[in-house]
């Protein structure tokens, strides 16, 4: 796996003729992939190049880490195997989110209902919505102080 290297800050112009031949030079070759946006095709900035033995991918790698491509500094170095899991792994809409670091639980929407007053997403007048913490626990509205309850318990 030493002989893949990763190939950043390439322009968006950058095709993998371009990078073929700029690393061509270098040793021989076997596969360039330059990575490209799904839906409009453009290159994402990045490629990998394969080269036939790790020396060679070593040579390019100390050749053209810095210097200039297509007018910016390419950011060239061995490239690292996938790592699995590793926190960004793509997920379906509804599944919960997995690993840490996340901000809070995932609460997947309703589904639209045409039929529930005006087919709004919220679910329409349904069911009763929570107005403020004073109704749920039995207070009365005002919220001045303790004298007149404001909805603080007693225990």
């Amino acid at each position: 796996m030493d002989n893949k290297l990763f190939v950043g800050n390439l322009t968006w112009d950058a095709t993998e003729e371009d990078v073929r031949q700029y690393f061509a030079k270098f040793g021989n070759v076997q596969q360039v992939e330059v990575m490209r946006d799904r839906f409009t095709n453009r290159a994402r900035g990045f490629a990998f190049v394969t080269f036939a033995t790790g020396e060679e991918a070593q040579n390019a790698v100390n050749n053209t880490e810095g210097r200039e491509f297509q007018g910016r500094p390419l950011k060239v170095n061995v490239a690292r195997p996938r790592e699995e899991n590793s926190g960004g792994e793509r997920r379906s809409y509804d599944a919960p989110r997995g690993g840490g670091g996340d901000r809070g639980g995932f609460r997947p929407r309703r589904p639209f209902n045409s039929f529930n007053n005006g087919g709004d997403r919220r679910g329409g007048n349904d069911r009763p919505r929570r107005r403020s913490f004073d109704r749920d626990r039995g207070g009365n509205n005002d919220r001045s102080g303790f004298e007149s309850g404001g909805g603080y318990s007693d225990y």
